[in-house]
């Protein structure tokens, strides 16, 4: 049986990697520090459903982390773990740099000495593209449109990090790739775009599709920061989870590269697209709007084809589907929230 170590495995992310991964019949453990709203619910509905090992530990936690892979020797390594929200890096900078860089180089290093055969993926974001300000940006059909990017933003566009939270998350991009080619770790960096799902305890300063969705269902007001026309590609967490299968199942194809992960042109949407789509049938929502906030984007689309071509992935859950799959879990579960 494969053993898979799984860090930030009672997030969002990890919760939905635990269950899907030990039903595989994979032997899963996961690495949680509890920090985020919400994890401990998910870590209790993810015991109810599968069996698996599970570590209270931080991964900034040098030693600890390096006694937990030593125990392990995992197959695979899923480095899901660290600080999530752009607006906390600006903040905090030095606590979002330890988290995500410094965390991440534990991590790495653990695994160069404990366990340097595992396939080691990383979940990284898109923002290592920064602001996108060196691309034409136009307004179209009433959002953001990248004017010459048909397919979207590629792996080959240069990286141009920006805010705390793009430095620390592209740092811990390049160390994962770097490690590949200075130590011959078999690593990916998985560059991700918006996900959703299930499980998700969206925020304000995070997971605003999934936000959107909770104050929808519960009556809350939502605050759109800038126009409302940014634009992103929205990706169902199934089928992000199916992009690591993919990548576990070609790791020699994989190794030592980047993949843009996201729903591609197909599954984007804009904010006041969104909107309409949840105030169907309800009426409108009560919105407050606010300024343009650090790092944000006016719009990020994924090209998805060399995941495609590479690991023969591509999206299967359509946004209105997985719209409707998350606004029935957030009224099944009401009183989480």
């Amino acid at each position: 049986m494969p053993t898979i170590l799984i860090t930030g495995g009672a997030g969002f992310i990890g919760t939905n990697a635990v269950v899907r991964f030990a039903e595989r019949g994979w032997n899963v453990v996961a690495v949680d520090n509890l920090s985020r709203p919400g994890v401990g619910e998910n870590l209790r509905w993810a015991k109810e459903k599968r069996t698996f090992q599970f570590f209270e530990t931080d991964i900034r936690d040098q030693e600890a982390i390096a006694r937990i892979v030593a125990t392990a020797r995992a197959d695979v390594v899923l480095h899901l773990a660290g600080q999530v929200a752009v607006t906390l890096s600006v903040a905090d900078p030095r606590a979002d740099f330890e988290s995500n860089a410094v965390g991440s180089l534990n991590l790495l290093e653990a695994v160069r000495h404990h366990c340097p055969d595992a396939f080691f993926l990383y979940a990284s974001t898109n923002k290592v593209y920064g602001d996108l300000t060196d691309v034409g940006v136009v307004e179209k059909n009433g959002r953001y449109e990248l004017e010459n990017l048909q397919y979207g933003v590629n792996e080959a566009h240069p990286l141009r990090f920006h805010s705390p939270y793009g430095c620390s998350k592209g740092t811990a991009d390049q160390y994962v790739l770097d490690y590949h080619k200075s130590f011959g770790l078999r690593t990916v960096s998985m560059r991700q775009s918006c996900i959703y799902g299930p499980h998700q305890f969206g925020a304000v300063d995070q997971g605003w599709l999934a936000w959107f969705v909770i104050a929808t269902e519960t009556g809350r007001a939502i605050t759109i920061y800038g126009d409302g026309k940014q634009t992103r590609d929205v990706l169902h967490v199934d089928d992000l989870i199916a992009a690591y299968e993919a990548a576990i199942e070609r790791r020699d194809a994989a190794a030592g590269q980047s993949f843009n992960i996201g729903g591609g042109p197909s599954n984007a949407l804009s904010l006041l697209e969104l909107v309409r789509i949840l105030e169907s049938g309800r009426g409108s929502l009560p919105i407050s709007w606010a300024d343009w906030r650090i790092g944000d984007q006016r719009v990020f689309v994924s090209d998805i084809r060399k995941a495609e071509r590479v690991l023969g992935w591509s999206p299967r859950i359509g946004v209105s589907d997985g719209i409707l799959q998350l606004r029935a879990w957030v009224r099944e579960n009401r009183s989480l929230f």
